[in-house]
């Protein structure tokens, strides 16, 4: 049984350029640092977003006019090369993974929550790590996180994670625009801290994600509230998910 156990949640905008296309460097210094980790007997469950966004690569334009369906249609042709892509990255780290797709009914109270359970903690007693995404494909608005931080948060929750890292591509919270040279990055927030004020809106086009730093915001303040300390950080600096767990001050950190 690995010592540790964290969640670290990849947004769209991690692994992609400004072009909308998945940039596999990221994704194997992603995967580099879970393997080191992985040594240290810290083992991790990973969250990824991108299979709309890959599919769209792949399809380009699609003919269906309903936006559920073209999100169905790109989630299914992205997600086994978003899967590939992880398969072959960790096999180069000697490393192996699996896929976990899930409904937020699979989080209800009940046999599917325990299934979930059985599930990780299967793959998890076998040193392989977990890839969760929402399965797109299938899943009813009803049942829809409203995006994959919700996921990661439940997925932290279930294992009993020691902490969850949520990564993007600023560096964390600021008390204004993080392009504004007045503007400060908080570096530790309290559950109750009143710190939404400092949130800006953001817009995103078809297949770049649902979430932004509100959902964040909210998520990482629940999460913490759990007693499982949460961060949200740049996904794009070399080392952010090792600076983390090694106790760097890095990105923004949510405690009780």
């Amino acid at each position: 049984m690995h010592k540790k156990r964290i969640v670290v949640k990849v947004g769209t905008n991690v692994m992609t350029n400004m072009n909308n296309r998945i940039v596999g460097p990221i994704l194997k210094n992603l995967v580099r640092q879970i393997a080191y980790l992985y040594e240290r007997d810290i083992i991790t469950i990973l969250v990824s977003s991108g299979s709309a966004i890959a599919g769209k690569e792949v399809l380009g334009s699609c003919m269906a006019e309903d936006k559920s369906t073209r999100r169905q249609i790109y989630s299914s042709v992205g997600q086994p090369r978003m899967m590939r892509h992880y398969y072959t990255m960790f096999h180069d780290f000697g490393m192996r993974c699996g896929q976990v797709l899930a409904t937020k009914r699979d989080f209800a109270p009940g046999r599917y929550r325990e299934n979930m359970i059985n599930c990780y903690e299967g793959l998890l007693s076998e040193g392989i790590i977990p890839i969760a995404n929402e399965d797109d494909a299938v899943s009813l608005s009803m049942s829809m996180f409203s995006d994959n931080d919700e996921l990661a948060s439940l997925v932290a929750q279930l294992v009993n994670a020691d902490s969850l890292i949520m990564l993007t591509d600023i560096d964390g919270l600021y008390t204004g625009h993080p392009d504004d040279k007045n503007t400060k990055l908080l570096h530790e927030v309290k559950v109750h801290d009143d710190v939404e004020q400092y949130v800006q809106e953001n817009e995103k086009g078809e297949g770049e994600g649902r979430g932004g730093m509100q959902s964040k915001l909210k998520i990482a303040k629940d999460t913490a509230s759990k007693n499982i300390p949460t961060y949200i950080a740049n996904g794009k600096e070399e080392n952010v998910i090792i600076d983390i767990v090694e106790g760097k001050k890095l990105g923004t950190k949510f405690t009780i």
